[in-house]
């Protein structure tokens, strides 16, 4: 093994990962090694593996099923017992979901908490912290997380406090139109509550929003300067991946899945709903925020419907012979919800804007999977297999918005100090021996919307623990990932 002409940097750290239960699926994590990733911290945008009660478990075990898993677990100590008993490839930490404790003592209710309900979801957030969560995680436009208000975020935060985990990570309410908005509820939830706020995959959607990043970033200043500890992470490239749902209106998302179900079903409703999303993307109408076409499906829960994925929903409205909106309805109904979709809505110049933000970290915002078996599903977004190695190549030797020094510190130290990792993204005496050796002249991504399952270049060796997890570019079969409980 040679490393003549390589960097040896500290292994690095995803700190916005969605792998939860996928460590028990695909563990040897390839998809991350393979990129360098040696940690990763689950438990984003609200949604959590534990803990599991009603409506959460009820969740948590349909989306597990798709994955071949039983969920055979409630609190986190189950789960990261299972992890630690199961063997994983890289070090793994997770954030508590406020939309799943939400779920476990309200179900998928629109409404405010009553003191029952709150008190019981506290001790929840209490409790998950106990057994090792790192904080708490919003996702403010999904179901049920958007149901809550300032006040019971406050609480939830100030709970996780109190067992000793200061940190607030958000999927904010809103990363549009009304992005300003959404980042003063972001930094009213860190001062209310006194903890340290990080938010998600930093952006601004939409032709009409681009630029706004510069104003968020600003009042993202303003708060550190009044002593806030801030910090966001952000993906290098210009579309983001998500639920296809989220783009109907909130009237017809309310009360989770069935009940949006039933109104879609509804042929009255569903032609209102029609009409809604039309005009939402007419470009004669305006600037819309994004076309049909700027819609990629890259995955959906049943067979049935599993070519579609790769086709833009306008695409997919040709083949059925329906206008962009019904399609995307029925695609819904038939998946009863179950679509993921990239969105093309951000301009690069602002990407490189905030990642040039000197509290960014990297984050994929991807899970852990394998080029083959049962994580291989649908097309996944180019991230899962690409983030960190297109930092180097194309915002560190492309438009050279980074130094190489400082790329590898948004991956490294930073991320570590953000979410208190003890000993790690650092190489230093007495440090956890997480590495990678990588050539800063070739190290680049390869996956592409069209081909996701493409590893990345450049990258020679990685090692966790002190042990080689990637040798020569190739995948080991050492599993010496740690669960890191309370960052340790």
């Amino acid at each position: 093994m040679s490393c003549a002409g390589r960097a040896l940097a500290p292994g690095f750290i995803d700190v916005h990962s969605h792998s939860d239960e996928l460590w028990l699926a695909e563990p040897g994590g390839f998809g991350k090694t393979s990129q360098g990733v040696t940690t990763e911290i689950a438990g984003n945008c609200g949604t959590s593996v534990a803990p599991l009660h009603g409506t959460a478990r009820e969740t948590k075990a349909r989306a597990a099923a798709r994955y071949g898993l039983a969920v055979e677990w409630t609190t986190f100590d189950e789960f990261f017992t299972l992890v630690e008993a199961n063997g994983v490839a890289l070090n793994v930490a997770s954030l508590v979901g406020l939309g799943t404790t939400r779920a476990c003592v309200a179900g998928d209710a629109d409404r405010r908490l009553d003191a029952t309900e709150t008190a019981q979801q506290h001790a929840l957030v209490r409790e998950a912290i106990e057994h090792g969560a790192l904080g708490v995680s919003s996702g403010l436009i999904y179901e049920p997380s958007r149901y809550a208000d300032l006040r019971e975020i406050v609480g939830c935060a100030q709970s996780a406090r109190s067992a000793g985990a200061a940190r607030y990570v958000t999927h904010l309410r809103d990363e549009g139109d009304d992005l300003a908005e959404a980042v003063a509820e972001a930094i009213a939830v860190g001062e209310g509550a006194g903890v340290a706020v990080q938010c998600s995959h930093h952006k601004a959607a939409g032709k009409r929003n681009w630029g706004k990043v510069h104003q968020s970033l600003e009042l993202l200043d303003g708060a550190i300067a009044r002593g806030l500890e801030i910090g966001i992470d952000v993906y290098p490239y210009v579309a983001s991946w998500t639920d296809l749902a989220t783009i109907l209106p909130p009237a017809i998302r309310s009360g989770g899945t069935a009940a949006t179900l039933a109104r879609l079903r509804d042929p009255a409703l569903a032609a209102s709903c029609a009409l809604a999303l039309t005009l939402a993307r007419d470009p004669e109408l305006g600037v819309p925020n994004e076309t049909w076409h700027d819609i990629l499906v890259t995955g959906v829960g049943s067979e049935r419907n599993a070519p579609l994925a790769g086709l833009r929903i306008d695409e997919i409205a040709a083949r059925w012979r329906l206008s962009s909106a019904r399609a995307a309805i029925r695609l819904l109904v038939e998946e009863e919800m179950d679509v993921e979709c990239a969105f093309f809505t951000m301009n690069e110049d602002d990407v490189a804007t905030v990642i040039s933000a000197g509290f960014a970290s990297i984050g994929s915002d991807a899970s852990a999977r394998a080029f083959h078996g049962i994580t291989a599903q649908g097309m996944p977004h180019p991230r899962t297999y690409g983030t960190f190695p297109r930092v180097f190549g194309r915002f560190v030797r492309g438009r050279r918005t980074l130094a190489i020094e400082e790329a590898v510190r948004r991956m490294t130290a930073l991320p570590a100090q953000q979410f208190g990792l003890r000993d790690r993204g650092v190489i230093a005496r007495g440090a956890w021996a997480d590495l990678v050796v990588f050539d800063p002249e070739t190290i680049v991504d390869r996956a592409t919307y069209d081909a996701p399952f493409a590893q990345a270049t450049g990258i020679d060796h990685v090692y966790v623990n002190g042990s080689a997890v990637m040798r020569d570019g190739a995948q080991t079969k050492a599993r010496p990932g740690r669960v890191l409980r309370g960052g340790g």
